[in-house]
């Protein structure tokens, strides 16, 4: 399997580290809080998108081929979140008290891989490809760890990336600016799933 493992590595970190709304999410976190408050946040990804992987891997995906219209409910129910969670960028406080919590909590990002309808359609795609019947146990695991360490790398950078930013952040503006640029990418996050 050594030529489909290189595939499914190569094809997982371009559909990871491409912008999408973990990774907006994850940036606008380490450019307002920085990487420390940012931890649960990565955590909440990473342990839930390996959780969706692994369940859509042994449980769902027969029920997902079989009932195409729940991908469709994940991609309406996503939608609303991410309004909702570029709703609380753009409006995020800027006062000093405020910023010391960050208004994207661990279970916020967990639960959401289960309707980021990007991480949705990755995770069904690579199972669907690369988990052969012949050999089930180690093509899921493979498949499993594959997303798992894409998951974790990916969304660290991009908080990495936010971090990065912020030391050209000068003043309030720039920061509203920021946030404002963050919560448009989610919003054309949205666009891209219904065109």
């Amino acid at each position: 399997m050594h030529p489909e493992l290189f595939l499914l590595i190569g094809i997982s970190l371009s559909l990871g580290f491409t912008p999408g709304p973990n990774n907006a999410v994850a940036s606008y976190s380490g450019f307002n809080f920085g990487i420390k408050k940012t931890i649960p946040l990565i955590l909440g990804v990473w342990f839930g998108y390996t959780t969706f992987v692994t369940l859509t891997n042994f449980v769902l995906i027969s029920t997902f081929i079989k009932y195409p219209i729940i991908q469709e409910i994940i991609r309406i129910l996503g939608t609303f979140f991410l309004i909702y969670l570029a709703y609380k960028i753009s409006f995020s406080s800027l006062s000093k008290e405020d910023k010391k919590v960050n208004p994207v909590k661990f279970i916020d990002t967990f639960i959401f891989q289960f309707l980021n309808p990007k991480g949705v359609m990755a995770g069904i795609t690579l199972i669907s490809k690369f988990v052969l019947e012949d050999d089930y146990i180690n093509s899921s695991l493979s498949v499993i760890v594959v997303c798992s360490l894409t998951a974790i790398v990916s969304i660290t950078t991009w908080a990495f990336l936010g971090k990065f930013l912020r030391k050209f952040a000068t003043n309030n503006n720039f920061i509203k600016r920021f946030n404002y640029a963050m919560s448009l990418l989610l919003i054309i996050c949205i666009i891209g799933f219904y065109i």
